[in-house]
């Protein structure tokens, strides 16, 4: 027990429950596990959770996954000498890659429609309707935004008035710090 706790405990992964992992981490190119150390099996892989976190921690250490962890969740991403490993651990020619690495099959762009505005062939728009509630009231429609009177400084009458907030009290006002009155 003494050797163990100096060079920290090794785990014992069967080699099948290993190559299980190894093969979807290579099919997927990404793998999430919970950070649950007694999870009785990985939810995508038929091994126990545990398994899976200390074959990929064992993986991250030799440089070929890139560990990411949030919200209790390990995330590792395949680096370009995993592939390569991976490649050479479960005998697989050059023409598998990972799923990342795959480009995704789009339609082409010339076969989707376009959405065509107003005039019927892709013309000026007109106004947007969700734009109306702007314009004045009883105002003709291309008469523009409303006046901007609202708000600090829309009147003439504007004014400071002491005693409100921080600041020296002004005046006869009392307040915090302020000389005591009799």
């Amino acid at each position: 027990a003494d050797r163990a706790t100096r060079e920290g405990i090794k785990m014992l992964i069967p080699k099948k429950n290993r190559v299980m992992i190894y093969e979807y981490l290579f099919k997927e190119g990404v793998l999430v596990a919970k950070k649950d150390y007694f999870a009785p099996k990985h939810p995508d892989i038929e091994v126990p959770n545990l398994h899976v976190i200390k074959a990929l921690t064992s993986l991250k250490s030799r440089g070929y996954v890139r560990e990411q962890f949030a919200w209790r969740n390990y995330y590792w991403y395949l680096t370009n000498e995993g592939i390569q490993y991976l490649r050479d651990i479960l005998h697989l020619p050059a023409e598998i890659v990972p799923a990342t690495l795959k480009r995704q099959s789009r339609p082409d762009a010339a076969a989707r429609p376009r959405p065509k505005g107003p005039g019927g062939e892709g013309g000026p728009r007109g106004p947007a309707p969700d734009r109306e509630y702007r314009k004045g009231p009883g105002g003709p429609p291309g008469m523009g935004d409303k006046k901007a009177d609202v708000g600090a400084g829309a009147s003439d009458n504007f004014q400071f008035r002491g005693g409100f907030g921080r600041g020296r009290p002004s005046g006869d006002r009392g307040g915090f710090g302020s000389p005591a009155q009799e």
